[in-house]
């Protein structure tokens, strides 16, 4: 064997080792699809793709795959076959609203070719969520506070919308919540509900679900009540489906939840800070993710810049801080654990970068790999 040769391979399996990877397992390549906003001074234009290798953490830029404006979320289908993305707009087609878009992703090239583009039924679309069957579509509209559900048509085509719900009322924070902002759309695990993140009413709304009709009718009891001046952002639900955790964007706290699965009801058992102690600046909380074996949560913190680690409770589902490690840029608008759980890669919106970091499956710690990739505005990562 080279010396080249052999260095890279004891890297690999010095790596492989520590965070308990096995090298002969290797997963196919796959693909990795980044959002992006497109104005606010972005030379970026739609959505783009990269080549993942599993085995390295690295990702082989493919450059743009669909022109599309503001594609700030993606979401792929249950057989990986259909990509859809909101268009984070105020007017589409002369009326308030954005709109969603649907594309055929292509396996090799990773081009994606244009399907549909429907009204997202509100303005400033930021969130599209797709049912498990694959046959129901949902998108929570930022700036009018609102939502709507679609029928997913042959071919990936969505329907106009089937419900529309839209809320009114207000925070305790004057400015951010002088309205409502709905902001995720989560489903169940069952499958029967849909919640939603409201930021601007510190509310989740629960919805019963109909995948065949993609038809919503509200819950009993009809929302979570989160604390004043939380602005719950964004939902993950551990994969025992017992418990859910809802980052709250202002006060960089996860209020952790007992999920009632019959009833449809969230009840809070814990509320931590996703900032380390000692922090005093300003920071906002974006994404939560729980890694599917559900022993570890991960959120990301725009302003202290870092990502938070947290061991998951296998008795109770309470959550214990192991760990905040720089992003490896400004502001982690989003990021992605790859399907082999072994790499986590983030997208910092304000310093133009991707970032990957390896990920110790046994105590779930990141460390940096040093692979990052220049985007401008990356705000959400996909992996197909």
């Amino acid at each position: 064997m080279e010396p080249t040769t052999r260095r890279s391979f004891l890297v690999k399996l010095s790596a492989a080792l520590a965070g308990g990877r096995r090298l002969w397992a290797r997963e196919p390549d796959g693909l990795v699809f980044a959002g992006t906003y497109t104005d606010k001074g972005s030379t970026s234009q739609g959505i783009y793709a990269y080549r993942w290798d599993p085995d390295s953490g690295t990702m082989a830029p493919l450059g743009l795959v669909a022109k599309t404006v503001n594609p700030s979320f993606l979401a792929l289908s249950p057989n990986r076959r259909q990509l859809y993305a909101v268009n984070q707009v105020d007017r589409y087609r002369g009326a308030e609203s954005g709109s969603v878009s649907s594309f055929a992703a292509d396996a090799v090239s990773g081009k994606l070719k244009p399907i549909d583009v429907a009204s997202s039924g509100g303005a400033s679309p930021c969130k599209i969520t797709v049912d498990f069957t694959g046959k129901a579509a949902f998108a929570a509209n930022f700036d009018s506070g609102s939502i709507a559900s679609f029928r997913v048509l042959r071919g990936g085509a969505l329907s106009e919308p089937v419900s529309s719900f839209h809320y009114s009322g207000h925070g305790t924070d004057p400015i951010t919540q002088a309205g409502p902002h709905a902001h995720c759309t989560t489903v169940s695990p069952d499958n029967r509900y849909l919640l939603i993140n409201d930021l601007g009413l510190d509310r989740i709304p629960v919805y019963r679900m109909n995948p065949d009709t993609a038809r919503l009718t509200p819950n009993v009891p009809a929302f979570y009540q989160a604390l004043p001046g939380s602005g719950p952002r964004s939902l993950a639900f551990h994969p025992s489906g017992r418990w859910a955790y809802s980052l709250n964007e202002m006060a960089s706290t996860l209020d952790a939840l007992a999920w009632d699965s019959e009833r449809g009801s969230l009840t809070r058992f814990q509320n931590i800070s996703t900032l380390p102690d000692g922090f005093t600046g300003v920071n906002t909380a974006a994404t939560v993710a729980v890694d599917s074996a559900g022993r570890f949560l991960y959120a990301s913190n725009r302003g202290d810049n870092s990502m938070a680690v947290f061991a998951i409770s296998d008795h109770d589902g309470t959550l214990k801080a192991v760990q905040h490690v720089s992003c490896g840029g400004k502001t982690p608008r989003h990021f992605a654990l790859d399907p082999g759980n072994q790499w986590l890669v983030v997208a910092n919106q304000d310093s133009s970068n991707v970032v990957v970091f390896a990920r110790n499956t046994r105590s779930g710690l990141l460390t940096p790999t040093g692979n990052q990739y220049p985007l401008s505005f990356p705000v959400c990562l996909v992996f197909r």
